[in-house]
């Protein structure tokens, strides 16, 4: 990695299969933590890579004076039932095809 010290711009190499690091200041700096999905934008310019509004899609669950706390309780308990009707449907294919 390296920086140029005319602006916070840093650069990293691509991996072989096409991953990237985001560098830690920037991580730190918008709050960037493992699981959170960022935005890739082709402009005129480049390549713009931003953080996902991870509430934009959340709005549409519960009424917009909900608190942030209330929102990721929210979003954390439909994962878990997302997450439990996954398994529960690989439980069922396995049961079934374990009877074939």
């Amino acid at each position: 990695m390296s920086t140029d010290n005319e602006s916070e711009t840093e650069t990293t190499r691509i991996t072989r299969k096409g991953q990237v690091t985001i560098p830690k200041e920037f991580r730190d700096e918008f709050g960037l933590e493992p699981g959170d999905e960022v935005v890739w934008q082709s402009r005129e310019e480049g390549i713009v890579v931003r953080k996902a509004n991870r509430s934009s899609a959340r709005g549409m669950l519960v009424p917009d004076d909900t608190s942030p706390e209330k929102r990721e309780e929210v979003a954390e308990e439909l994962e878990r039932r997302v997450e439990q009707h996954r398994e529960d449907i690989e439980t069922n294919l396995l049961g079934e095809e374990s009877d074939s």
